[in-house]
This record gives structure tokens, C-alpha cells and sequence, in this order.
């Protein structure tokens, strides 16, 4: 089935189905093996529905006459086959497949030696069921009392910033902090890395769990923190400290160095801008070239445009009515994202561009005629 099998090879997804115990005990019209493949369809042709998708994924099995006497289930059957495979398959190939791919010679990748990633968050409006506002909660409305008209999954996601991989993610209720689930996100992170982040998320807390795990930081600071001069280095950056809430007598503090500056030439000229960072080597890690770096950043917010404006459809609600459907359709859409992104990566690299450089939406319409065109290692 084209990019689909290409990434997520058949002998791989029996091993995830029956690892999550959801293989099957009789032989059935729509096998796990299947199921899963039409799930991550459902995400690549999104929004199309059940039955469309159905008849794409198996058009180029067909045409070579390779479907036998298969037939293409009805609706229900295939709506039952998403539940009876759940959303814990899905999640556990998405574990085991996100890994970073830039090398030093990927553009963006790498600065200094150390592998760039980006942290944040994002909302999925998900289907008005009373399942999915039980489980997902429902924001407030910011233009009166009511509340929004869709419940809402929150999403932290760890991004590879030169390809725009997603390495690891949380799923949550709207309930749940942005900061909690990226607390979540430091088990990916490692020695060799530098991670960007915004201003809501610089807490002491935070930035020791991603210390603790050997990772670099460069994060912006609130406009309201006060970041005292300990000592002033040559480029103009200085060593501060910043505490805890909870350490009110500053008994522990954290030692960490601040960049500040300006941006000119844009229509926020003459607004001041800090960022702190673990870099404390100021001759080796030049305060302006930190300004510059942290650009890059902003990322991971293409990185959310892609999933959810060009993959998922602009303004597109999540449809699934129960909170397992949901979380289910969100690693599909994780996959067929990492799918498409491995795909730029791949083809950056035999030509030598920036992945940057390849169109999304692109390579998007690329998969989805692949899909239906190509049958790929798999038969129903």
C-alpha cells in the first residue's frame, strides 16, 4: 500500500497487534493486520469517509487482481473493527518507530554539535459526545460564559526541528497542564541535545527533569521574571539564578545564563527578549548566535500546521464519539505524519536540500495516489 507499507512494514505491525494482544483468533474479513492499515488511511485521506478510504487502500490490489474474492466490508463492520483494535496498537508503533533522523549533514539539525528539538503543545477539537467531554473536558468560551462547542484533547509533542519529526508525545484531557504533559517528554531526550521551548513553560521543575536527563536547554523567559546580573560575561550575556516557588528562602537554586536582545526589521522592533540557556560557555556559544538559534523554535508550530490545517483538513473535527476512537485517530495522524516526514527526509537527502525545502502538501498528495496505486507488501 505504498508509503504506508513502505514505513510500517506488515511483519512489524503483527508484531505490535499481537504484542498489545489484539491479534485475532479466527480468521476474519478485516484482520487486525488490516485494521490498522485502514486506520492510518483514514488519517492520510482525511476527511474522507469510511468506505472511500476502504476503496483507495485496496484500489491497487484490485487492479492487479490480487484481491480474490476479499470484498470491501460494509461501514458497520469496519466501525467495529476500529474498536475491536483499540488505540493502544497504534500508540505503541508510533513508540517504536519515532526516532530522530537528521545527521550533522541534514541543514538545521545540528548546531554545535548538538541535535535541535522543540517542545510544545497543541488542542484537537474532538466529536460533542457526552463520552469525549467526560473524558476530554471542554475548554471555556473566551467571548462569554458558555464553553466552546467541541471537547479537546491536549497534545505535548518533542519535534526534531531540522525534519519536523515528531520523537515523542502525551495525550491528555483539556484538563491537564501543557506543562505537565511536557514533563512527560524528558524520557526522549538525552546528552547531545539542545531543546527549545516558549516562555510559559521555564519553571524550575520542568527544567530539571530535562537537565536530569543530559539534554542542553535555551528557553525564552517572561516578560515579568526577574533575572538578576551575578556575573557579567563578554558578549553581554550573565550568569542569574532562577528558584523555585516552593524554595521561598532561595536555598537551591539553579545557575543559568541569560541572553537578552532585540529584534530589527520586524513589526515587533524594539521589544526586549530574554532567553536563559544551560550553555554557560560564552566564548563557545556566542549570545548572538543564541539569539539567532532560537528561531528555530517556531518549528514546531509548522510542525502542528502540518498535522492538523494540511493532513487532518482545516477546521476538521476528530470524529470518533468515544475517547479511545479519539486517541486512536491522533497516533494515526502522528504515524502517517512521521510516515510523510521520513519520506522529505529521504528524498532532501538523495538531492542534498534542506528538508525544508520539500512541499508538505506535496508530498501529501504524492502518498495519497500511492496509496491507490501502488499495492505494496500486503494483501488482505
Amino acid at each position: 500500500m505504498g508509503l504506508l507499507t513502505w514505513v510500517y512494514r506488515p511483519g512489524l505491525v503483527d508484531r505490535v497487534v499481537a504484542a498489545c494482544g489484539r491479534g485475532e483468533q479466527r480468521r476474519r474479513l478485516l484482520p487486525a493486520r488490516l485494521v490498522v492499515y485502514f486506520v492510518l488511511a483514514l488519517a492520510l485521506f482525511s476527511p474522507a469517509p469510511y468506505l472511500e478510504v476502504m476503496r483507495h487502500l485496496v484500489e491497487g490490489l484490485r487492479g492487479q487482481g490480487l484481491l480474490g474474492e476479499w470484498r470491501i466490508p460494509a461501514k458497520s463492520s469496519l466501525f467495529r473493527a476500529r474498536q475491536r483494535l483499540g488505540s493502544e496498537p497504534l500508540r505503541v508503533l508510533f513508540a517504536t518507530t519515532a526516532k530522530p533522523m537528521g545527521t550533522e549533514a541534514t541543514p538545521g539539525c545540528f548546531w554545535r554539535g548538538l541535535r535541535l528539538l522543540a517542545v510544545d503543545s497543541t488542542c484537537w477539537d474532538v466529536a460533542d459526545s457526552v463520552a469525549n467531554e467526560a473524558a476530554f473536558g471542554r475548554p471555556g468560551n473566551s467571548r462569554g460564559h458558555d464553553k466552546s462547542s467541541f471537547p479537546q484533547v491536549r497534545m505535548a509533542c518533542l519535534i526534531e526541528a531540522g525534519t519536523h519529526l515528531v520523537l515523542d508525545a502525551e495525550l491528555a484531557g483539556c484538563r491537564t497542564g501543557e506543562v505537565t504533559l511536557v514533563g512527560r517528554l524528558p524520557r526522549s531526550c538525552g546528552r547531545g541535545e539542545l531543546v527549545l521551548a516558549d516562555r510559559e513553560f521555564l519553571g524550575v521543575p520542568l527544567w530539571r527533569a530535562f537537565t536530569d536527563s543530559g539534554a542542553d536547554l535555551l528557553w525564552r523567559v517572561p516578560a515579568n521574571r526577574i533575572l538578576p546580573v551575578e556575573r557579567q560575561l563578554r558578549d553581554g550575556s550573565w550568569l542569574s539564578r532562577i528558584h523555585a516557588r516552593t524554595d521561598r528562602a532561595h536555598r537551591d537554586p539553579v545557575t543559568v545564563r541569560v541572553v537578552a536582545y532585540q529584534l530589527h526589521g520586524t513589526g515587533r522592533a524594539g521589544q526586549d527578549y530574554r532567553l536563559v540557556t544551560t550553555l554557560l560557555d560564552a566564548r563557545r556559544y556566542p549570545a548572538r548566535q543564541l539569539a539567532a538559534l532560537y528561531q528555530e523554535r517556531w518549528e514546531a508550530e509548522a510542525v502542528f500546521a502540518e498535522l492538523k490545517t494540511h493532513q487532518r483538513g482545516a477546521r476538521v473535527v476528530l470524529t470518533s464519539k468515544t475517547p479511545d476512537g479519539v486517541l486512536q485517530q491522533i497516533w494515526a495522524h502522528l504515524l502517517v505524519h512521521h510516515a510523510l516526514r521520513e519520506l522529505m527526509v529521504r528524498t532532501a537527502a538523495t538531492r542534498g536540500l534542506d528538508p525544508d525545502r520539500v512541499s508538505f502538501t506535496e508530498t501529501l498528495r504524492s502518498a495519497r495516489r500511492s496509496v491507490t496505486v501502488t499495492p505494496g507488501s500486503f494483501s488482505p
